[in-house]
């Protein structure tokens, strides 16, 4: 009997034979890239709707705003390698906020010309070098030149050193306003600093040496021009009160009231003031004052740390005259870089 061997019929695996999903179109892939640079065009478009209750953080974000491009070239990298046309046009929200805010920074708009040039300078309680930040400040060719965080230990210095090219100046506590024309109606500006038990221990005089602002009178060949300088209380990051700047803003409301109150159309304010002009605790001071450097500098204009600048906190605001040139200079022994610029009539 010859044996027979059955085979049975090779089934067929059906999802060998189903065809293989199909892959999602440009339009569809990338949905978290796209969700990402959303939330990047919206944070820029609202960034003063994000509160501050909470650790300042609306400060926080508009102090580094500029930074916010940083996040634009990743974004795009990765869009282009998952080829997904919904992430590259939502790409285009952030783009073109970004450059509304900032892009009109970045052409060089300085121009010849200027009546006055003015340079202001945190010169660094810490300075090790006060005499050669002197020289090289006077060097600038400034016709009016701030300083700010003066020490008693340092201020002979300076003053010995830039009294050969200012034969006009005054100190009024930690700031000082240096000039190659004559000063009037010179006056401590109260900014509010908040003293402590210096305030109801100590006499006026006392209170005088911790002053942070000033305001005087500068005669032109033009007529008077008023001139503030001022340093205000610092800013920090800390885990507990996020970012703290109560002494910052509070300093920044009344010398806001200052401004306010100034009389003279033409007026020019040099200073630390320990923020950037995208934060909202200077709107007092920006509705009233234009900065130099965004109508005629080019870049950013950082000015702090003086080693690796990511922030622009030192300032020249004006009005009722036209600025032509803005710079920052370049460093000398203080953490801060110079500020210079050139105002005309």
């Amino acid at each position: 009997m010859t044996g027979q061997v059955r085979t049975d019929p090779v089934r067929a695996d059906p999802a060998a034979e189903a065809d293989p999903p199909p892959r999602p179109g440009p339009w569809r892939r990338g949905p978290v890239l796209a969700a990402a640079a959303l939330l990047l065009g919206l944070g820029l478009l609202l960034h003063r709707q994000i509160p501050n209750r909470i650790g300042n953080l609306g400060s926080l974000v508009e102090t580094f705003l500029p930074w916010s491009g940083l996040f634009v070239p990743p974004l795009l990298a990765a869009a282009l390698w998952r080829r997904s046309a919904a992430a590259l046009t939502a790409l285009l929200l952030p783009v073109a906020v970004w450059l509304s805010l900032f892009g009109g920074l970045l052409p060089d708009k300085s121009r010849p010309g200027g009546d006055l040039a003015l340079a202001v300078h945190n010169v660094g309680a810490a300075n090790p070098d006060p005499s050669g930040t002197a020289r090289a400040l006077a060097a600038s060719g400034a016709d009016v030149l701030a300083l700010a965080e003066l020490t008693p230990d340092a201020r002979g210095a300076y003053e010995k050193e830039l009294a050969r090219t200012y034969p006009h100046h005054t100190v009024q506590g930690t700031v000082g306003l240096w000039s190659r024309l004559p000063l009037s109606d010179t006056r401590a500006v109260d900014t509010a600093m908040d003293y402590g038990p210096l305030a109801a221990t100590r006499p006026a005089r006392v209170r005088l040496s911790y002053n942070r602002a000033l305001r005087t009178t500068v005669t032109t060949a033009r007529g008077p021009l008023a001139v503030y300088v001022a340093h205000l209380g610092s800013a920090r990051v800390n885990p507990r009160a996020g970012f703290w700047t109560d002494s910052r803003d509070r300093n920044a409301q009344a010398l806001a009231r200052a401004v306010a109150a100034e009389r003279n159309d033409r007026m020019v304010l040099l200073g630390d003031l320990n923020g950037t002009l995208d934060d909202r605790a200077f709107a007092g001071l920006t509705s009233r004052l234009r900065p130099a450097h965004d109508a005629a500098g080019s870049g950013f204009g950082f000015t702090w740390p003086a080693r690796f600048p990511i922030a622009r906190i030192d300032h020249v605001l004006v009005r009722g005259v036209r600025p032509t040139s803005s710079r920052v200079l370049p460093a000398t022994a203080s953490d801060h870089l110079p500020v210079f610029a050139r105002i005309g009539w």
